[in-house]
């Protein structure tokens, strides 16, 4: 049986975690959210999430926006490679619905997924 839970294990939780996703990674992008990942060790991908105070002003709106990603890489960490990944989500974001949203991540998770394979 599949587990679809969001462990510790699947997030970046270190400084150094994310600085090492920064030095030279696979990127996929759309114009309100980039992905940056490298290749990881384990045996599943791992994700960390930015979002900029100065794109998205208020709390309850980054929530949101962290809330519908994670709940994605949740649901698809079975079909992403082994990566560690970085969300830097930028401006009009808020534009977005949920649905929205989660369907541009789904997107980049596919696009991630065939650099790194690709």
């Amino acid at each position: 049986m599949t587990s679809y839970t969001f462990t510790r294990e699947l997030r970046l939780l270190t400084p150094a975690q994310f600085k090492s996703v920064f030095s030279n990674p696979i990127k996929a992008s759309s114009a309100e959210i980039t992905l940056l990942a490298i290749p990881n060790e384990l045996q599943h991908p791992r994700i960390g999430l930015t979002v900029a105070k100065r794109y998205v002003k208020r709390a309850n709106q980054r929530n949101r926006v962290k809330r519908i990603i994670r709940d994605s890489f949740r649901l698809h960490q079975h079909e992403l490679p082994p990566l560690d990944i970085v969300v830097l989500v930028r401006n009009g974001v808020l534009d977005m619905d949920n649905a929205a949203l989660h369907k541009l991540v789904e997107k980049l998770w596919r696009k991630l997924s065939r650099r790194y394979n690709g």
